[in-house]
């Protein structure tokens, strides 16, 4: 029988956050940042004939949670929203908290329920040696994935580190 025979070695590393992002808006500060100034050096790349950015977002999500509280203050009822995107994500959790009917058939008062807020932005980026990888941005850790050069973890952290907000 034959063997398998390894084609590639990947890594992939996790940064905690000290203090999550406060909000959506504030990840997507960095990751702006990221794609704006790209501080990890990557470089264009072409694929089937079409240039490709250096940094790209190629998945983002948001969800909210919206908790009914009654005049105790006890939780009688939640909904969660997953959006794609921040502009879906206030203008869906503004709707919930606004909307009377909802509020009138789960019987409490509608709060935001900022703590169980998830926000997860992903990014490809194309390193100068051609090896492509993607730094995932969420609430509480970034995640960087599918690399197999060292050197590329060691530009990310670098930069990380003058990141006050990635502490």
């Amino acid at each position: 029988m034959a063997d398998f025979v390894e084609q590639s070695v990947t890594k992939s590393a996790v940064r905690e956050l000290t203090t999550p992002f406060a909000d959506a808006a504030a990840l997507n500060t960095v990751v702006a940042s990221v794609i704006s100034t790209n501080p990890f050096g990557c470089t264009s790349y072409e694929v089937g004939g079409v240039t490709m950015d250096p940094v790209t977002k190629t998945r983002e999500y948001y969800n909210a949670r919206v908790i009914y509280e009654d005049d105790d203050a006890k939780t009688v009822g939640y909904v969660t929203v997953r959006a794609p995107t921040t502009a879906a994500f206030a203008t869906m959790k503004s709707e919930i908290l606004a909307d009377a009917e909802m509020t009138a058939a789960m019987g409490g008062d509608p709060v935001n329920d900022q703590e169980r807020e998830s926000y997860s932005v992903a990014l490809r980026c194309h390193d100068p040696s051609g090896e492509t990888y993607y730094v995932t941005f969420t609430r509480d850790q970034i995640r960087v994935s599918s690399y197999s050069d060292d050197a590329i973890l060691a530009v990310i952290e670098a930069w990380a580190d003058t990141v006050p907000a990635l502490a």
